[in-house]
This record gives structure tokens, C-alpha cells and sequence, in this order.
């Protein structure tokens, strides 16, 4: 007599609207809708509270602009644009101010409707049914390692109107723009700069649901470690925060990047003696200091941040109408950011741009926006995650020594 074994097909009913927490992501990486090349499987590292990291691929195409394919694919861009083309899998350089395009090793199987059935890898012959009552979109943002090292990055995919954007319904490959600025990088296959988020609907917190979430789980903290009142928040579309121009007890307030042609390899960590790559800043009786064009600081927030498990933070440009300043390059905070006491200080990436700009202790420099998870994510940053920055100060890269 021959058995017949039935597999209970595994379905995924997400209501609520929101970030999905890394629970759901492993679902969705076992039934294909996040994927990746065969030689590389997903790595335990890759996930993250709220955010899958992404990995580099094996080749590495230098190309004479940065584009947007909107009619086409990247692929069709490079063939145009492409001076040329160097394997990554044993290492390869980048150089400073040139434009490369290197395709990664995930690529996305996003849902075409609310309700779509995968099957499952591993031929098993079983079936996993996402349900939804929005569709499904992605977003990336740079790695907090790779604004700290001046690695301006952009993830791009085919017939994409926009950066780091990822449309419902996307099926297809991933790539990443990467600019070096500072300094010469040598970066390998497998390594990770930038970050995936998926979303369903949209959940972005209106400043009175910020100002209650605060009022349950503080999210700001003040200089002595307390919480910000309420009636003290900067609240417009956004939760404000500010830059610190006193420092501690050292006097510490930044690092500004020196001219360096030496490579930093990613690979090593806690290698590089600061001082031959930065030049410290410390504070002056004036409490303000003037930013040259093009040069690239690392300052940190004046307050401190904590984002409570059920929330998603990120960092977002402030209105240009502010001066011609950039003001980060990573700023996604996965739920546990800052969960120690007291929350931690946000790191910003700042370059100012065309002439010299003033920045004064406590000026306004950047806002925090939030989005609620779909769940509370089984692990929070900091707990049951490895982290370089957790429960950080000023800090410059996890390459350079303490």
C-alpha cells in the first residue's frame, strides 16, 4: 500500500499596516518573495529587527554617471554607460568621486495582488499564501558603517522612477550605485551596504500618534538621560532633533575627513588608526563652528532616542530652505535603538555644499519620522542582535581603532 503525504499549506494573513519584523521576513525569504543567488545562501547576520541587510554580487561596473532607468532596465544602462567592468569576489577597489553600479546578490519576488501563493523552496511541493489588505512595497537605506565612511550609496532596480523606492508588484533583480567620497574602499562579494524593508500599506505616524507614543514609551531623551516633556517636542511632520556643538568633558564634538589616498578595506575591523583618516573637532567658546564646502564632518545629536519594540524610526532630510547642507546618509533605526537607559545619540554624516555654512550648538538639523511594525519583532536591536553602535555617543566606524 503507498502513502501519499499532504503538506498543510503555511498562510500569512497581515492586517495591520507597517514595517514587517524579522519573523515575517523569514517567511517571506522561505517562500521566495525575497531571494537570493544559489552560491550565496542568507546568512544568519542578514537579519535584522525590522530590515534584511543586502549583499554585494560578484562584479562591479564602473559607469560614467549615476542614472534612473525609467524606460528600461539597469542592465541596458550599464551596457550604455559602462567604461568598465572588474570582479569583486576576491576583492576590488573603488576610488574616490567615481561611479559604480554593482549588482547584489538578493533580488525581490514582490506580491502582484493582495493575495498571492508561492511554493515553497527546498521541493517540499508545499505552498505559503501571503494575504494582505494593502500591497506590499519595499525601501533601503544605507548601512550606519556606510555614511560613517563617506560611501554614498542608492539602490536602483529596473524601470525605477525612483532612488531606494521598490514599487508593489516588483519581480526582479537589485542593484547598488556606490560613490566613495573620502577615501578609497576595497569592498569584497558578500559584503553588506545597505539595508531592505519591506512594507505593507502605509504607516507613517502623524505627529499626534508621535507625541502619544512618546507619552507611553518615551522616544526623546534630554542630555541628562531624562525624557523630554511633552510640551517640548518639535513636532511638524516629524520629531526635530539638534546638533551638539559642546561635547562632553573632553570637548569632543566631531571628526572632520582628511585628504587620504590610503584604501580602507571593509573587511577590517578596528584596524585603522583614527587620526590618519580624521581630524577631531573639538568645542569653542562660541558654541558654533563653520562648515567648508565639500569637506565631510561626523557630528551626534544633542538628544538621545530610544525607539520602543512596535515602532521603526528614520532619519530624513531637513527642508533645504535650512541651507544647503546634507545632513546623513544612513538613517534607518531598526525597534530597540537606544534601548539602554537613557536612549542614545544619533550620528550625522554632514556635508556642506557650494560655500561655508554656520552651525551653532542646539540649531535644528534633522527630524525623525516613524512607522509601526505589522508586529512586535521576536528580537529588538541591541537584544539578540549584534551591534557596533548600540547605546552609542559620537563614534566614528566600526574599522577604526577605539
Amino acid at each position: 500500500m503507498g502513502w501519499k503525504f499532504y503538506i498543510k499549506p503555511m498562510i500569512l494573513t497581515v492586517r495591520k499596516k507597517g514595517i514587517f519584523p524579522v519573523q515575517q521576513l523569514r517567511k517571506l525569504v522561505s517562500c521566495g518573495v525575497i531571494q537570493t543567488d544559489a552560491a550565496y545562501p542568507f546568512e544568519e547576520e542578514q537579519f535584522q529587527p525590522n530590515s534584511i541587510d543586502l549583499r554585494l554580487g560578484r562584479v562591479a561596473y564602473r559607469v560614467r554617471c549615476g542614472f534612473l532607468p525609467e524606460n528600461e532596465t539597469v542592465e541596458a544602462k550599464i551596457n550604455k554607460l559602462c567604461q568598465h567592468e572588474f570582479s569583486i569576489e576576491n576583492g576590488g577597489v573603488l576610488e574616490p568621486n567615481c561611479t559604480y553600479i554593482i549588482p547584489l546578490l538578493e533580488h525581490l519576488n514582490l506580491p502582484e495582488s493582495t493575495s498571492q501563493t508561492y511554493s515553497l523552496s527546498g521541493g517540499s511541493g508545499g505552498t505559503f499564501t501571503l494575504e494582505t489588505e494593502n500591497r506590499v512595497s519595499a525601501r533601503t537605506n544605507p548601512k550606519s558603517t556606510t555614511g560613517r565612511l563617506d560611501i554614498f550609496t542608492r539602490l536602483v532596480t529596473d524601470y525605477s522612477r525612483r532612488f531606494e523606492e521598490i514599487a508593489p508588484g516588483y519581480s526582479g533583480p537589485l542593484y547598488l550605485e556606490v560613490v566613495p567620497k573620502s577615501f578609497p574602499i576595497r569592498l569584497q562579494t558578500g559584503q553588506k551596504l545597505n539595508q531592505l524593508r519591506l512594507r505593507h500599506g502605509s504607516s507613517r505616524l502623524s505627529d499626534d500618534e508621535v507625541m502619544q507614543a512618546h507619552t507611553l514609551t518615551p522616544i526623546l531623551f534630554g542630555e541628562d538621560g531624562k525624557p523630554i516633556p511633552d510640551a517640548q517636542l518639535k513636532l511638524d511632520n516629524g520629531l526635530f532633533m539638534s546638533v551638539d556643538l559642546k561635547g562632553g568633558t573632553d570637548g569632543l564634538i566631531g571628526y572632520r575627513a582628511r585628504k587620504n589616498r590610503a584604501v580602507i578595506d571593509l573587511s577590517k575591523i578596528g584596524h585603522y588608526d583614527p587620526f590618519s583618516f580624521w581630524e577631531p573637532i573639538y568645542a569653542n567658546r562660541e558654541d558654533f563652528i563653520i562648515l567648508e564646502p565639500e569637506a565631510f564632518y561626523i557630528f551626534a545629536s544633542k538628544e538621545r532616542c530610544r525607539i520602543p519594540d512596535h515602532l521603526a524610526g528614520e532619519m530624513v532630510p531637513y527642508d533645504t530652505g535650512s541651507g544647503e547642507l546634507r545632513t546623513h546618509y544612513a538613517g534607518f533605526f531598526d525597534s530597540g535603538f537606544g534601548a539602554n537607559p537613557g536612549g542614545a545619540r544619533a550620528v550625522l554624516e554632514v556635508r556642506s555644499h557650494d560655500v561655508p555654512f554656520l552651525v551653532e550648538d542646539g540649531q535644528t538639523f534633522f527630524s525623525m519620522v516613524f512607522e509601526a511594525n505589522t508586529a512586535l519583532p521576536e528580537t529588538s536591536y541591541g537584544s539578540g542582535v549584534v551591534s557596533n553602535y548600540q547605546g552609542q555617543n559620537l563614534k566614528l566606524s566600526k574599522h577604526f581603532k577605539p
